[in-house]
């Protein structure tokens, strides 16, 4: 539209940043009260102020703004998540407006390289995001910690919000299309969350053994993702992407956690090549012939890995390994029921609205699909049981949850990334993460 400024835009955006300063003095409930109220205000008195200068030319068309009203709705997630740790929301608050306002600002301006495996997105960019965020994630969590008691470590004021920052970095330069006023707050909030978890005294316990540890993680997963890539499984970038996380998994949860991740991969890859060439034929095959990106390996594994370092650095070790084992039979279990059912499902229908569709259509599901991944989800919930990670009375918590992922994951499916708002690894994420929350909910009430 006509006066219409991404430089101003982004001004505002990173100025937004500055009532973060205010979390110091609110109470949760007030705070969350503030954001409720901003978006109102974004909603229905920003266009009368003038603040549709800052529409982009598809908000005009739209009539609303959906990145502007997604940047309150997010801080609300923020503050009722992490309702007594102001520093938590400050630091996320502060790597979204600063940083992804600087990544645009300096993608745009700067140019230069662009990201491998997202031509859309520039390294300066990208470099821009995880530095400017990480400075104002720290300087917002420093300023808040006399909020929080007990006090945080001077530890996690100044590391986590930076480990927050190139997390959120590295899942903005992902090709999803969801908004970044989603993306990276929520990205920036679930690590700064688990770094939280951890105390000193696991973290000196761990470092005890830390040195040989990581010393067999190398020794294992690098051979193994180079294999993985030589046999046609993964692409090189996820590769690279696969042996990271396995180091993380080999680490921190043991050999019992990567043989449980190994199987996960295994199981899943598997499932892809089933009846390839009919796939092929009928246009419903995966992407470059099943071969696995660095998306779909932090999509379906990432939060496992995320859950191993809980485990290895925290006194939450219990709750933590069973998110890892969820989060794993889910992303394993979900491609299973995908691929069985474009084979061999008779019928496949959309979930919630049972509306018959064609097999390899987004967010369909069948009968013989859903049975696989149930199958699925129990057989590696119960390998979970069997390697020592979760105790026999867990398994049913993890292979609910990860059907529980499933169905969330196909509803999904068949209505916002048919529209354009999601795609495949954003779905997975969202699997892995809402099987894991099922599961510890479950947990928690059977206590």
């Amino acid at each position: 539209m006509s006066g219409f400024s991404e430089t101003r835009r982004q001004a505002v955006h990173m100025a937004m940043g500055l009532f973060a300063l205010a979390l110091r003095y609110l109470t949760w409930w007030q705070a969350a009260a503030c954001a409720v109220a901003s978006f109102l205000f974004n909603l229905f008195a920003l266009p009368l102020v003038g603040g549709a200068s800052l529409y982009r030319p598809v908000d005009a068309a739209r009539g609303y703004p959906l990145g502007i009203l997604f940047y309150p709705l997010s801080v609300l997630v923020l503050v009722l998540a992490f309702p007594r740790r102001p520093d938590i929301v400050a630091s996320a608050w502060g790597i979204m407006a600063v940083g992804d306002g600087a990544a645009t600002i300096v993608g745009r301006r700067v140019g230069g390289g662009r990201l491998p495996w997202n031509e859309a997105k520039t390294v300066a960019g990208t470099v821009a995001l995880a530095v400017a965020g990480g400075a104002a994630g720290v300087a917002l969590a420093a300023w808040t910690r006399p909020a929080v008691a007990p006090l945080p470590p001077l530890a996690f004021v100044v590391l986590a919000p930076l480990a927050a920052s190139c997390a959120a970095a590295l899942v903005e330069s992902l090709p999803v299309r969801l908004d970044d006023n989603i993306s990276v707050p929520i990205t920036a909030g679930i690590v700064l969350g688990a770094l939280g978890l951890m105390d000193e005294a696991s973290v000196l316990a761990a470092a005890a053994t830390l040195r040989p540890s990581l010393a067999l993680a190398l020794a294992v997963n690098v051979p193994v993702a180079f294999l993985g890539w030589r046999a046609g499984g993964v692409t090189t970038p996820g590769a690279v992407t696969g042996a990271i996380i396995g180091i993380l998994v080999l680490t921190f949860s043991g050999l019992a956690g990567w043989a449980l991740l190994f199987a996960s991969f295994v199981l899943a890859t598997a499932s892809t090549r089933l009846g390839l060439a009919r796939k092929a034929v009928l246009g419903i095959a995966e992407e470059r012939g099943g071969r696995r990106g660095p998306g779909n390996a932090i999509a379906n594994t990432g939060l496992a890995a995320l859950a191993a370092a809980v485990a290895g650095l925290s006194p939450y070790r219990e709750g933590a390994l069973l998110v890892m084992v969820a989060a794993l039979a889910a992303g394993a279990s979900d491609t299973v029921a995908s691929e069985v059912g474009k084979v061999w499902g008779r019928r496949t229908f959309l979930f919630p609205s049972f509306r018959p569709v064609r097999p390899g259509t987004s967010g369909a599901v069948s009968v013989e699909g859903t049975a696989a991944g149930v199958v699925s989800a129990l057989g590696l919930s119960g390998l979970g049981v069997a390697l020592g990670l979760i105790p026999g009375s867990a398994l049913w918590f993890a292979t609910i949850g990860a059907t529980i992922g499933g169905f969330v994951e196909s509803g999904l499916g068949a209505t916002l990334e048919a529209r354009g708002l999601l795609n495949n690894d954003m779905l997975n994420f969202i699997n892995t993460g809402t099987a894991a929350a099922a599961a510890v909910a479950i947990a928690w009430l059977f206590r």
